[in-house]
């Protein structure tokens, strides 16, 4: 499955693909080419850890435009051990989140393009 948008993440092991400065040693995602904090030119490809714990959720019940999955579902922010806060897809669109729940990345099928290919994208669930 084609990921919704290339260079964002892997399938196997499922990870987020950040940058770490080599400059200031802050982490960001997605990956850019400069730091978003210091503007240091030089960052580090890394994977991002695959854990985290839950901050803050809702639950979407319209799609945004050319949204190709299922509504309702779960929209939240996950800080990962290395202090960034990832806005994400949850596995569930319900009202059992716990504040500092822990949480795993792991790799779904979002849905079908116009042409009939099926899309891959992450999400978080407990």
């Amino acid at each position: 499955m084609p990921p919704v948008v290339e260079g964002v993440f892997t399938v196997d092991p499922p990870a987020l693909l950040g940058a770490r400065c080599t400059g200031c040693g802050e982490h960001h995602f997605p990956r850019l080419e400069q730091c978003p904090y210091c503007g240091h030119e030089s960052v580090k490809p890394v994977a991002l850890s695959d854990h985290g714990t839950l901050w803050g959720w809702t639950t979407v019940l319209d799609a945004p435009p050319g949204y190709l999955g299922e509504v309702p579902y779960g929209f939240g922010v996950v800080e990962l051990p290395e202090g960034l806060r990832v806005i994400t897809r949850l596995a569930v669109p319900d009202d059992s989140w716990e504040f500092g729940q822990p949480m795993h990345v792991h790799i779904v099928e979002l849905g079908k393009t116009g042409a009939g290919d099926t899309m891959s994208t992450w999400e978080f669930t407990p």
